[in-house]
């Protein structure tokens, strides 16, 4: 191991100390089945707010977006305006009611609201996808971390964050994960900000000029805004996509279902726009530096490193390393906190649908139940997407990330929100809607990632499939429900009620 890496390896092995020691020292407070789901809905907002924050904010908000800035320019603003959002959104239509609904899990919720465990399979079905597709790319960008930082084998990132996730979401749950990933939110924000000031003052002290607006657009191609009427519509789905995709993403609703009441939960969504809109503020900043001394990195297709590689050009010696073991430390809790949200929320799935139905474990009656099933499911849940990203590398970190949105947004967010605010929702509705998005954006998904790409328009319409397939989720939910009125469930008005009626008012 050479002097230059040292740090980089000492900073991974920091986080990781601290992510294991943190949710070691919480799991003592975890014993029961509501601990290990919800936190037994104890956690205040701030906490949750700053936990929120650690698990949203992935790789892809950490290290994706300054690169995007730097290779494509203002364009790809709209990815962090998009993120941000997403939770004004969710805040107006559905933090509250969620909580209200004393669910534990998005399919618990379609059960209740629908009466209907056909309902509860598709949302099943749907979480684990959504979840494992959102799971790859943080193995991957695991590896891509320190493969840059330290020049380990690809590999070895994606395996630590597996191993690490596994043991700390196995053995404490969400009351333990909770603790980790507001630490890991706060070690982000100053991974990046430290670094920044220095740079920053390190380029006003060298006279270097400001950065330069590339003109080129035959080799920095800018796809939404200079891609005629095919560019236009990329923007707007990924409009749709971020916007509406968020309040579908497993890990974000499970977190509400940890608030003690629905006003919590509109508290924490306060306070995660406050953060996430700080948070923000600092890529475009690394791309901006990135304009001025990354030139090279863009060039070479390194983009998405960019930000582990600028202290070390602007800086070099053993400051540089210092700045940039500090970043890969915050590169690595983004990987590790948005996969142990990932971990948890599918594991409450696979524990209460899955794992917790197999015959012949040990448990009464013959079956796992409770928290080994939920152990069980942890396992399961990394092991899969984790398999899946040593086996076929180089899926695209951006691109999975992007479909994952489109997935939740095409699915879970009418779902949601008409289950949430319309009385007459149908179960056959509800699995029609679900089947369609999801079948809009699985065919995306398979194109996307297929050897042999589709160009042209139908090219566009399947990498950006929101624009099309939310809407048509919505209108198949609407009409079937409508055709099938009469199986309009009895007890919906009741619920209804329930969703809406702040819990200080109720008798």
């Amino acid at each position: 191991m050479t002097a230059d890496v040292v740090p980089g390896v000492v900073a991974v092995a920091l986080v990781t100390i601290a992510t294991l020691a943190i949710g070691s020292y919480r799991q003592r407070f975890s014993r029961t089945t509501s601990d290990f789901f919800v936190a037994s809905r104890t956690v205040r907002p701030a906490l949750n707010a700053s936990a929120i924050g650690g698990e949203y904010l992935s790789g892809a908000s950490f290290l994706g977006i300054a690169g995007l800035l730097l290779v494509f320019g203002a364009d790809m603003l709209w990815y962090p305006v998009g993120f941000t959002a997403g939770y004004l959104v969710l805040l107006v239509l559905v933090a509250a009611p969620l909580r209200r609904s004393g669910a534990y899990t998005l399919p618990d919720f379609a059960e209740a609201r629908l009466g209907s465990r056909g309902v509860r399979a598709a949302c099943s079905v749907l979480v684990v996808a959504v979840g494992w597709l959102y799971l790859l790319p943080q193995f991957e960008g695991a590896g891509l971390t320190l493969s840059a930082a330290v020049g380990a084998p690809r590999w070895v990132g994606a395996v630590v964050v597996g191993v690490v996730v596994v043991v700390g979401v196995g053995s404490g749950g969400m009351r333990a994960i909770t603790f980790v990933q507001a630490f890991q939110y706060w070690l982000k924000l100053t991974a990046l900000l430290v670094p920044l000031a220095v740079l920053l003052v390190v380029w006003m002290g060298d006279g270097s000029p400001g950065p330069v607006l590339r003109t080129d657009t035959a080799q920095w191609s800018l796809p939404l805004a200079d891609g005629g009427g095919a560019g236009l519509y990329a923007t707007y789905s990924l409009i749709v996509a971020t916007f509406l995709g968020t309040m579908g993403l497993p890990h974000v609703a499970v977190r509400f279902y940890t608030n003690p009441d629905g006003g919590a939960a509109r508290r924490t969504t306060l306070v995660v726009l406050v953060l996430l809109g700080v948070f923000y503020l600092l890529p475009p900043a690394y791309a901006l530096l990135g304009r001025v001394y990354g030139e090279s990195l863009a060039a070479a297709g390194r983009s998405d490193v960019m930000v582990l590689e600028l202290p070390r050009v602007m800086l070099p010696g053993m400051a540089g390393e210092l700045l940039t073991a500090l970043v890969t430390a915050g590169a690595f809790a983004a990987f590790l906190s948005t996969s142990s949200g990932l971990a948890v929320a599918v594991a409450g799935v696979l524990g209460q649908d899955v794992t917790g139905r197999l015959p012949g474990l040990a448990g009464r009656r013959g079956t796992l139940s409770g928290v080994p099933a939920f152990r069980l499911g942890a396992v399961i849940a990394v092991a899969v997407p984790l398999g899946v990203s040593l086996l076929v590398p180089d899926l695209g970190v951006a691109r999975s990330v992007g479909l994952a949105f489109a997935m939740a947004a095409s699915t879970f967010c009418p779902l949601l929100v008409l289950g949430i605010w319309w009385r007459g929702l149908t179960a056959p509705g509800a699995v029609a809607g679900l089947v369609a998005g999801g079948l809009g954006c699985g065919g995306a998904i398979v194109t996307t990632f297929s050897p042999a790409p589709v160009t042209g328009w139908a090219g566009v319409l399947l990498e950006q499939p929101a624009a099309w397939s939310v809407p048509l989720a919505v209108l198949v939910m609407v009409a079937v429900s409508l055709a099938t009125r009469d199986r309009v469930p009895a007890h919906a008005g009741r619920f209804l009620v329930r969703l809406h009626t702040p819990e200080s008012v109720r008798p």
